[in-house]
C-alpha cells in the first residue's frame, strides 16, 4: 500500500481546517452561539493551520522546505493546544472558581494595549467557562483540543515524511 503523496496530505489538512471553520461559524450564526474571546483564539490557531497546509499543498516543497512546513504547523498546533486547553482547563473549574465576566474581545482591543488584551484574554472571563454545546459529552473547546493535536501531528508527519 502506498501513502498518498504529502501535497494530498497538506490538502487533506486544509480541508479538514475549512471544515472546522466552517462549523465555527455555522455555531455562531446558525446556532447563535457567540464565540468567548478564548474561542477566536482557537479559531485564529485553526486558520493559521490551513493556511500554512494550504501554502505548503501549493509550494509542494522537498528537502530543507519541508522541515519549515513542519517547524510552522508545530508552532501552530502549539498555540492551539495552548489556547484549547486553557479553555478546557476554564470549563472544568468548579462554579466557585470561575472569573467574573469581563468586557467583550472587539472593546479590549479598541481601548487596551495589546500585551493587557492578551494577559486579560488568557485569564479569562465567565463566559470562557460556560459550556453551551456538547457533542458526545465533549464540549467544542475539547473537540478543537483533539483536532489541533492531531492535525499538528499529522502534518508535521506529513512533511517530514520521505
Amino acid at each position: 500500500m502506498t501513502l498518498p503523496s504529502r501535497r494530498a496530505g497538506n490538502i487533506v489538512g486544509f480541508l479538514i481546517c475549512a471544515g472546522l471553520m466552517a462549523f465555527a461559524l455555522y455555531a455562531e450564526h446558525g446556532l447563535h452561539l457567540m464565540p468567548c474571546p478564548l474561542c477566536v483564539l482557537q479559531r485564529i490557531a485553526v486558520i493559521a493551520l490551513g493556511l500554512i497546509f494550504l501554502v505548503a499543498a501549493l509550494h509542494n516543497p522537498a528537502g530543507g522546505a519541508r522541515r519549515v512546513y513542519s517547524g510552522l504547523t508545530a508552532l501552530a498546533a502549539i498555540f492551539g493546544v495552548v489556547v484549547a486547553g486553557r479553555h478546557v482547563w476554564m470549563q472544568h473549574l468548579p462554579p466557585e472558581k470561575v472569573p467574573a465576566c469581563g468586557p467583550g474581545l472587539g472593546y479590549m482591543i479598541e481601548t487596551l494595549p495589546f500585551s493587557e488584551v492578551l494577559d486579560k484574554v488568557f485569564s479569562g472571563s465567565g463566559e470562557c467557562a460556560e459550556v453551551s454545546w456538547s457533542l458526545l459529552g465533549l464540549s467544542m473547546p475539547e473537540w478543537v483540543l483533539i483536532a489541533v493535536i492531531c492535525l499538528g501531528a499529522g502534518g508535521i508527519w506529513n512533511n517530514l515524511r520521505r
